[in-house]
């Protein structure tokens, strides 16, 4: 065992700062890098333990005694709100924010309605679960005042920078860099406590330190998501029009509030009404914390949430009012003639965001419901069956279930600094864009060239097109014998980027790239025929003369003019961003599967101590490939999104939102003849058998 660190020996503990909306307020509920004098959540640092492999580290582990006086623990969310135990006492509250979403007069929408509904609904806790468990490398070098991290970072300009004020560093001292590591899923590539611990202890003892964790680690340590539970109501008239909803959301936080932790309740208290048409809304949202690992975004965080809570509401007003749902929802849809559609007020934030991009609706397309019921066959355009009127081989419930969603779409407007997006070399009729937008093997660089491509008129959806187009990641060194991914602090310290979430990637390089390539190749015209005959090979023509072909550059009139050469065109300004709306109502036109794991499996389950009981994988159940049904999905793309150059719109959401609301009204269509309410997640076996074992004269499923 080399060295073990503690608060004592760090001195002033930092603190992990908000990197989403970091409201004033919130700071008293940061998480400091190391646990000082208070342990809130099992999982927190305590001690860094540094060995010369990691046997030697974990035996060193087991020789920390640890003096740690019990407190009353805050389990949960009700006895968070109930104020009797606190977790901060500065602050004298356990609720770290409440937003309120506030659209129109709720409570006189109400006072008009014929009808009238209020239920409770619960999503549980899970988390994103990536493949492979985090992973941090350091290096300090001492004779150059230099500190170089690899690890996986979506957000690395955020990291980089927090990570340098942590260590008393400028930016340009630090080079984070990037590894091929695919998906973040919201939660990978956010800044944790090992982001700075293990930089660190690699400079307070003079070595490279890597630190792995395996999985319960990262089942206790990885930020969690999902946990909310809601009391809404809705207002309806007779024939099914929504005239109002309100209610109030609460969100289990964990221990504290992490970088991007209040996402998840601000969302849940705007756009919890989802692409429906809803002139009065009240809801509001609350963030508690309680003794768990702290929450953070995972895919469409508070999106599918919110849907679930919506669908299942519709769902039951349709069916008190006798009315088919899929007509009810047509009713609602928010029309293309009413874009844009300003969702409610958010309350401390201001800010009123919109549903911008026109696309074609439910109830504006004939053929899209049609479709969907002939999809399913006989089983989803019949109505539910018992099992007993089927013959004793097949005894099955034939159900289906309708939900639509509305899905945020990124947002790709920068925050100043200069940007590496560009057409940087043009060589013989070679275009190479440059991206700085990261390179985490997640093929934004083929996409990057077929903007580039078709820029250059080459085709840009074959491979020969594809392979004409140079596409530059910036590289780094190897550090402690692994190569590093891309380092875009060694090549600009100012240079910024937003995070690589939010289905953004595509829509903002792309947007990007296609402007800034086009001012690149007028200008290499105008080089290319202004320029003396023999300087670097160019012969003097006019610029109109001058044009590309795959392979070379030519000029137009006599033949051996020879080849026109342009070794380098770089410019390191950055590109006028293009502007994106912060929203996108898109229903549902497709059945998904990505989310079935959640609805129907994934829990971290607490005790009343605040104890993990699903920390591995044999108690904390992910669906694996075979488990999966076959899923046959129909896009319809028949309008291109008016928010970018390139018309694309976010798709890597959109496969997970509607799938909480899809699967329990699909499960309360089938149990109907059982009374079944599936108003809570996940719908385990267990809970399913339950709800169709509550009619005991209708006999038991099988």
């Amino acid at each position: 065992m080399r060295a073990v660190i503690t608060a004592k020996d760090i001195g002033a503990v930092p603190r992990i700062p908000l990197r989403l909306l970091p409201l004033p307020g919130t700071e008293r509920f940061l998480q400091p890098v190391i646990a000082a004098d208070r342990v809130r959540y099992v999982g927190e640092p305590l001690a860094v333990v540094l060995g010369d492999s990691p046997a030697l580290a974990e035996d060193g582990v087991g020789a920390i005694a640890l003096d740690i006086d019990e407190l009353p623990p805050v389990p949960d969310r009700h006895a968070s709100g109930r104020g009797e135990i606190l977790l901060f006492e500065e602050a004298g509250t356990n609720a770290a924010m409440v937003f309120t979403g506030v659209k129109g007069d709720a409570d006189e929408a109400f006072r008009d309605a014929d009808y009238v509904r209020r239920d409770r609904f619960a999503v549980q806790r899970y988390t994103a679960l990536p493949m492979e468990p985090r992973g941090v490398l350091a290096e300090w070098d001492a004779a150059q005042g230099r500190m170089t991290v690899l690890g996986a970072a979506k957000v690395p300009f955020f990291n980089r920078d927090t990570l340098a004020a942590m260590l008393g560093l400028s930016p340009a001292q630090v080079d984070l860099i990037e590894n091929d590591v695919g998906g973040g899923f919201g939660a990978r590539g956010e800044f944790y406590p090992e982001d700075f611990l293990i930089p660190f202890a690699a400079r307070h003892v003079g070595r490279s330190v890597r630190w792995l964790e395996d999985r319960r680690e990262h089942l206790t340590a990885m930020n969690h998501a999902r946990q909310a539970d809601c009391e809404v109501e809705i207002a309806c008239r007779s024939d099914g029009t929504i005239l109002g909803l309100r209610g109030e959301v609460f969100v289990d936080l964990g221990a504290y509030v992490r970088t991007n932790g209040l996402i998840q309740p601000r969302t849940l208290a705007q756009c919890l009404t989802g692409p429906y048409r809803v002139p009065n809304v009240r809801m509001t949202s609350t963030a508690l914390l309680t003794n768990k690992t702290p929450s953070g975004t995972y895919r469409a965080p508070g999106r599918y949430e919110g849907s679930f809570f919506c669908e299942r509401l519709i769902e039951l007003a349709a069916r008190d009012l006798g009315i088919d749902s899929a007509e009810m929802r047509r009713r609602n849809l928010i029309g293309a003639g009413e874009m844009p559609y300003r969702l409610p007020r958010l309350e401390p934030r201001r800010s009123g965001r919109r549903y911008r991009v026109r696309q074609r609706r439910l109830s504006r397309d004939p053929r899209t419901l049609p479709r969907r019921v002939r999809l399913g066959g006989k089983a989803c355009a019949a109505r539910p069956r018992d099992r007993r009127a089927l013959p004793r081989p097949r005894r099955r419930l034939l159900y289906r279930g309708w939900r639509s969603r509305s899905e945020g779409d990124g947002a790709a407007r920068p925050r100043g600094g200069r940007h590496g997006v560009g057409l940087c070399r043009l060589d013989c009729g070679r275009a190479g864009p440059r991206n700085g937008d990261g390179a985490d093997r997640r093929g934004h660089a083929r996409y990057a060239a077929r903007a580039g491509a078709r820029v250059a008129r080459l085709d840009a959806l074959s491979r020969r097109g594809l392979r004409r187009v140079r596409v530059t990641l910036d590289r780094a060194r190897r550090v402690g014998g692994v190569r590093g991914g891309e380092c875009p602090a060694r090549q600009d310290p100012h240079r910024r980027r937003r995070a690589a979430g939010l289905r953004r990637r595509t829509g903002r390089t792309g947007g990007w790239m296609r402007p800034r390539s086009r001012r690149a190749l007028a200008r290499l015209r105008r080089v290319g025929g202004g320029r003396p005959a023999g300087h670097d090979g160019i012969r003097q023509r006019q610029p109109a003369d001058l044009h590309l072909r795959i392979g070379r550059g030519a000029c137009r009139g006599r033949p051996g003019d020879g080849r026109c050469r342009i070794a380098r065109l770089s410019r390191r300004r950055g590109c006028r961003p293009h502007r994106q709306p912060v929203d996108t109502a898109r229903p549902g036109d497709r059945r998904h599967g990505p989310g079935l794991g959640g609805a129907f499996l994934e829990h971290l389950v607490y005790d009343a101590n605040g104890q993990l009981l699903a920390g591995n994988l044999a108690d904390y159940l992910i669906p694996t490939a075979t488990d999966f049904p076959k899923i046959r999905a129909i896009a319809l793309e028949n309008h291109r999104s008016p928010s970018n150059p390139l018309g694309v719109k976010g798709a890597g959401e959109g496969a997970i939102i509607p799938i909480g609301g899809l699967m329990a009204n699909a499960v309360a269509n089938a149990l109907a003849s059982f009374g079944a309410m599936p108003n809570q997640l996940p719908l385990s076996p267990a809970r399913v058998w339950h709800m169709g074992s509550a009619k005991q004269s209708t006999g038991s499923l099988e």
